[in-house]
């Protein structure tokens, strides 16, 4: 038995021709940039200009751009110029710079409010740390008495040549030597970890101050947790 041949619906094709086209054509009308704006402004001159697209000739100050019919829709500054560009530039990575410090300091807050969460941690610290320095001067002071101690003994000798170093033997001279040195560059040392001590006090000192203020807004939140319905 065979099957009825199929009929075309004359009005078909051209239907799906016209949807096909809008469906192609509805993502590009989205991007084209809208048309049919005027551009108006007053030149240089005082010439009042009118165009379908900026004008050049005034570039340098304000255009209105007006709908067809006759409405303001938008106006355009003037053009930056090369130097006004940087400027702006300048500006605004000054403003990226400014508001990454601000965030950088609060990061480095939130970090100090986590590692001394009370005035008591922050001062045990700091003992700590100035107590380990002050270790390692315990260790250079008992070597200075120990140097001293070796002077002693070399003095001792040195009264069989009338206290004369330069009388005494070579290796009595070296000892003498090392035993200078040896003094002078403990006594540098200790110098240099007081300094350090100097230097953990003031620290510190500037976060204990920046504390107070952060333990200080901290209280309300604390006390408004706590607090009962």
């Amino acid at each position: 038995m065979m099957r009825p041949a199929l009929t075309r619906t004359p009005f078909l094709a051209p239907v799906l021709g016209v949807l096909l086209l809008g469906l192609i054509g509805e993502p590009q009308a989205q991007n084209t940039p809208p048309v049919g704006g005027i551009y108006t402004c007053t030149d240089s001159s005082g010439r009042k200009l009118r165009s379908d697209r900026p004008i050049a000739a005034c570039a340098d100050r304000e255009q209105r751009v007006l709908n067809p019919s006759g409405t303001e829709r938008t106006r355009i500054g003037p053009a930056q110029t090369a130097h006004e560009k940087a400027e702006q530039e300048a500006q605004r990575r000054a403003e990226a710079a400014e508001q990454a410090q601000a965030l950088d300091e609060k990061r480095r807050d939130r970090a100090l409010l986590m590692r001394y969460p009370s005035r008591s941690v922050h001062d045990e610290e700091r003992t700590q740390a100035v107590a380990k320095v002050n270790v390692v001067i315990q260790t250079a002071s008992s070597r200075i008495d120990e140097l001293r101690e070796e002077r002693k003994k070399i003095d001792r000798e040195l009264e069989f040549y009338q206290g004369d170093v330069n009388k005494a033997p070579p290796a009595l001279r070296r000892q003498v030597e090392f035993v200078t040195q040896g003094v002078e560059s403990q006594q540098r040392f200790i110098g240099h970890r007081h300094a350090e001590i100097d230097r953990i006090n003031a620290r510190f000192d500037d976060e204990l101050a920046r504390l107070k203020g952060l333990w200080k807004d901290q209280a309300p939140a604390v006390q408004g947790k706590g607090a009962r319905p």
